[in-house]
C-alpha cells in the first residue's frame, strides 16, 4: 500500500446501506421487509449485468425502478408504496462508521472519490443528504462510459481523470464481484465483508478483507 494517490469507494452497499429504504418501511411491509430488500438489490444488480451484455443500457434510476416493480410483485407489496420506497432510496443511510472514517481519510492528502453505478444526480443527492459533500473530490458515475461495472472501462474513469497508475489506487467495495472487477483491472482492491460471507471465485483474491470501513485506517 505504498505510493497510494487515490482512495476510491463503491457507494451502494459499501458506504450506504441499500436495505435502509425498505427498513424504514418495515412497519408497513412487515417481517418480509428484509427478504424483499435483498431481492430488490439482487434483481437490480442482475439487470445492470444483463443490460450491459445485451447492450440495452438504461441508467441506474430506471434499473432501480424496474427491479423494484418486479420485487413488489414477487413479495406482494401494495403498489401504492412504490414512490415512498424510491424516495427513500435517493437518501439511503450510511453505515454508522462511514462519516468519521471518511473525515479521517480526508486528512491524508489523498484523492477521495466514489466510483458507482449510480447516476450523477443520484450520487450528488446521496452525498448531500448525508452531509458528506465536502469529503469527496469526485463522484464518478458509470454514465460517463454507458456501461455498468465490472466493465474495465468503468474502472478506467478515475485513472484518466487523475492521470495516475492503477496500482496507485486503493479501491473498496462490499460487493465481491466489484472487488474482483477492480482487482482484475489492476487496483489494490479491499473487500468490505460486512456480512461475513464467502468470496467469489472470479480470478482475484484481495490481499485485505475488513469487516467495516474503520479497519482501513490500519492499512493506509
Amino acid at each position: 500500500m505504498k505510493n497510494i494517490k487515490a482512495i476510491i469507494f463503491d457507494a451502494y452497499g459499501t458506504l450506504f446501506d441499500v436495505n435502509s429504504a425498505a427498513e424504514k418501511c418495515k412497519n408497513k411491509i412487515g417481517d418480509k421487509w428484509e427478504g424483499f430488500a435483498n431481492y430488490w438489490r439482487t434483481t437490480q444488480l442482475e439487470y445492470t449485468w444483463l443490460r450491459s451484455l445485451m447492450k440495452r443500457h438504461q441508467d441506474f434510476w430506471q434499473v432501480t425502478g424496474d427491479s423494484l416493480d418486479k420485487s413488489m410483485k414477487v413479495y406482494q407489496i401494495d403498489s401504492s408504496m412504490r414512490n415512498e420506497l424510491l424516495d427513500l432510496y435517493r437518501i439511503l443511510s450510511p453505515f454508522k462508521e462511514v462519516p468519521e472514517v471518511l473525515k479521517s481519510l480526508k486528512e491524508k492528502n489523498l484523492k477521495i472519490s466514489i466510483l458507482s453505478n449510480g447516476t450523477p444526480t443520484l450520487l450528488a443527492k446521496l452525498v448531500e443528504s448525508n452531509n458528506l459533500e465536502n469529503i469527496f473530490d469526485d463522484l464518478f458515475s458509470i454514465e460517463e462510459v454507458g456501461i455498468y461495472k465490472p466493465d474495465a472501462r468503468v474502472y478506467d474513469i478515475p485513472i484518466k481523470k487523475y492521470q495516475i497508475k492503477k496500482q496507485e489506487v486503493v479501491f473498496l467495495s462490499a460487493n465481491t464481484w466489484d472487488v474482483s472487477g477492480g482487482g482484475n483491472y489492476g487496483y489494490n482492491s479491499i473487500w468490505v465483508n460486512r456480512n461475513n460471507i464467502i468470496f467469489d471465485n472470479l480470478d482475484y483474491v484481495p490481499k485485505h478483507q475488513i469487516e467495516d470501513l474503520s479497519k482501513i485506517l490500519d492499512i493506509i
